[in-house]
C-alpha cells in the first residue's frame, strides 16, 4: 500500500473511532434528559371514588400535551448542545461525525423518552380499584415524530455552522 493511501486510511480510522466514541457520549446524554422530562413534566393528581377517579384541584385542560411539549423542549435543548459541541470539536468535523450526532441523539432521545415513562408510570388497575387512594398520571408520549427533535436541531445547527466554514476542509486542524 502506497504512503499516501495509509494516511488516508489512518485518519478514517481515526474519524470512524472519534465518531463512534462521540455517538456512545450522545446517548448517554439520554439520561439526564429522561431525568429532566420526569422533573418538569407536569402531572395532575385524582382521587380515586366510588365512579371512577376525579381530578384533585384544577388541572390544565392542556395537560395532555404538555408530557409532548416538555420532552420536545428538552431535546431541542440537547440537540443545540450536541450540534454545537460536534461542531467545536474542530479535528473531527465531517461526514463520520455528522453521522454521529444524528444518531447519537437519535438514541439518547429513545432512552429520554424510555427512562421518563419508566421513572413515572401512570397508575396501575388496582390503584384505580382502591377507593380514597390518590394517584398520579404518568408520564406518555403521545408523538413519536417528537424524538426526531434532538437529531433535527443538532444537525441544523451543525449544518448552519458547516454553511459559515471559510475552508474547504470546514476548519479541521
Amino acid at each position: 500500500m502506497r504512503p499516501v493511501a495509509r494516511a488516508v486510511l489512518a485518519e478514517v480510522r481515526r474519524d470512524l473511532r472519534g465518531a463512534a466514541v462521540w455517538a456512545l457520549a450522545l446517548v448517554v446524554t439520554g439520561i439526564p434528559a429522561g431525568l429532566l422530562w420526569v422533573w418538569l413534566a407536569p402531572r395532575a393528581r385524582f382521587e380515586v371514588v366510588e365512579g371512577g377517579a376525579v381530578p384533585v384541584g384544577n388541572p390544565s385542560a392542556e395537560l395532555l400535551v404538555a408530557d409532548d411539549s416538555v420532552l420536545v423542549l428538552v431535546l431541542a435543548g440537547l440537540g443545540l448542545l450536541a450540534g454545537g459541541t460536534a461542531w467545536a470539536m474542530r479535528r473531527r468535523r465531517g461526514v463520520a461525525t455528522l453521522v454521529a450526532t444524528a444518531v447519537g441523539t437519535a438514541l439518547a432521545a429513545v432512552l429520554a423518552w424510555q427512562l421518563g415513562e419508566l421513572l413515572a408510570p401512570g397508575p396501575t388497575a388496582a390503584q384505580l380499584g382502591d377507593v380514597g387512594t390518590r394517584v398520579t398520571t404518568g408520564l406518555d408520549l403521545s408523538s413519536l415524530p417528537a424524538l426526531a427533535v434532538a437529531p433535527f436541531t443538532a444537525l441544523l445547527v451543525y449544518v448552519v455552522a458547516a454553511l459559515f466554514a471559510g475552508a474547504d476542509d470546514l476548519g479541521r486542524r
